[in-house]
Order: structure tokens, then sequence, then C-alpha cells
């Protein structure tokens, strides 16, 4: 029997979770842009002072749990709307696409939002990716042109 489920990403994904960092930087066709390392990423999650949180898709069958995709989050404060959850990746793997797993892991940040009563939420996406751009508009986001990302690396 098959099933999936969304759940709290627990320190022993981070390995699968990475891969799946990857799959996304290989998509975006930024293969070598992923730097940090593991130690770095579990310790940013899981360490003294955890940075980011994230929710796990699940797909299980004959009792075998696979992690199949991930929202990873953080919160931010604007100082024109206050609290609001920033969406840093949103992965579903390839083979699982189309399936309503996006629209899962959304739902289950837009309950955090809620339950954290955040403002709203902020993310990015790539001008070219349609499949993307088309899944965020039927969730009804809006899209800002004006702004530009900025960004300056150490």
């Amino acid at each position: 029997m098959e099933k999936i489920t969304i759940r709290d990403v627990r320190k022993e994904d981070c390995p699968r979770i990475m891969e799946l960092i990857q799959e996304l930087a290989e998509y975006e066709k930024a293969p070598e842009a992923v730097t940090v390392t593991l130690a770095e990423f579990e310790d940013a999650g899981f360490g003294k002072d955890p940075v980011w949180k994230a929710f796990a898709a699940t797909h299980t069958e004959d009792g075998k749990e696979t992690i199949i995709g991930f929202a990873l989050y953080y919160i931010r404060y604007s100082t024109w709307k206050g609290c609001r959850l920033y969406l840093e990746d949103l992965v579903v793997t390839e083979s699982f696409r189309g399936r309503r797993i996006g629209h899962m892991l959304f739902e289950r940040l837009f309950e955090e939002v809620r339950a954290k009563k955040l403002k709203g939420m902020n993310w990015q996406v790539l001008e070219w990716n349609e499949p993307a751009i088309n899944f965020y508009k039927k969730l009804n986001a809006t899209f800002d042109p004006e702004w530009w990302n900025a960004s300056i690396d150490f």
C-alpha cells in the first residue's frame, strides 16, 4: 500500500534533503552553486541556534519510507509587513511531480503561517521556471516585477 505524508524534517533526514537540494540545483542549471556541507546544514537546522525548519514529503510503500520532497523555511521580519515565513526551497523529486505533493507541502506551510500568526509568506522563483510559476498562479500568488535580487558572498 502506497502512502504520501507530510511531516517535520528530522536531523537524520539531512543527507536525503541535501540530495534533493543538489537535484534542485541541477534543475536550476547551477549544480556547482551548492557549497554548504552536510555538517553545516545539520548544524543550521539542528544545532545550538537553528535558523531553518522544514517539512518532508514522504512516500511509504511496503513499510519503507522515502523522502520525496521538502519545503525548507525560516521566519523573517519585514519592516513594512511584520513577521513572515520565507520559503527558501520547495522540491519534489522529478519522478513524483504532478501528484499534488507540492500542493500538500504548501498547505502545510499555510498551516504553519496561521499557527504562528505570521503576516504572510514570501519566496522566489526563476523567471524561466514556467511549471513553478503556473503552480504558484493556481495558489493565487502575486509576482513583483519591480524588485531585483541582490547578494554578496563572503
